[in-house]
């Protein structure tokens, strides 16, 4: 799969650590920035991964900054980007099952390194299931989007 992924200084040190792990489990990455833990404004980051899915350039996206609330919230603005707040395992889960989130947001300053790298293990490894009972809801939601 290949993801586009971007922090902020507060997630730059979360970014590096999944790229590592998840290249390694034959993921590619497309890395938006921060490149270091300068300071960056996090919603240009966010613009650049939702953009990056949108097009379909990449697959899914991955946000962190200290939240991922700025991120998603930035993130949502961009037509086709659906990003969710993911920092437990259910709230994981439903974000793909149940809303067909195609990014997902993570605050370091929420979650711990171990818990950010397994709820992206099961993030990368569910799918939305278009014959669901979700699936209705998701087409009202991409159908609000075109309202604007």
């Amino acid at each position: 799969m290949i993801i586009a992924i971007g922090s902020d200084q507060w997630g730059f040190d979360f970014k590096q650590m999944l790229i590592k792990e998840f290249t390694a489990k034959g993921h590619e990455f497309v890395d938006v920035g921060a490149y270091n833990r300068d300071e960056i404004d996090y919603p240009d980051i966010a613009y650049a991964v939702a953009q990056k899915v949108s097009k379909k350039e990449c697959e899914r996206g991955i946000l962190i900054c200290g939240t991922g609330i700025g991120m998603a919230l930035t993130a949502n603005k961009v037509r086709g980007a659906y990003a969710a707040v993911c920092h437990d395992v259910y709230s994981t889960e439903r974000s793909i099952l149940s809303n067909n989130a195609n990014i997902m947001c993570m605050g370091a300053q929420v979650i711990g390194p171990k818990t950010a790298y397994s709820l992206t293990d099961l993030w990368l490894n569910l799918e939305f299931d278009s014959k669901s009972n979700s699936a209705r809801k998701v087409q009202e939601i991409y159908q609000i989007e075109k309202l604007g």
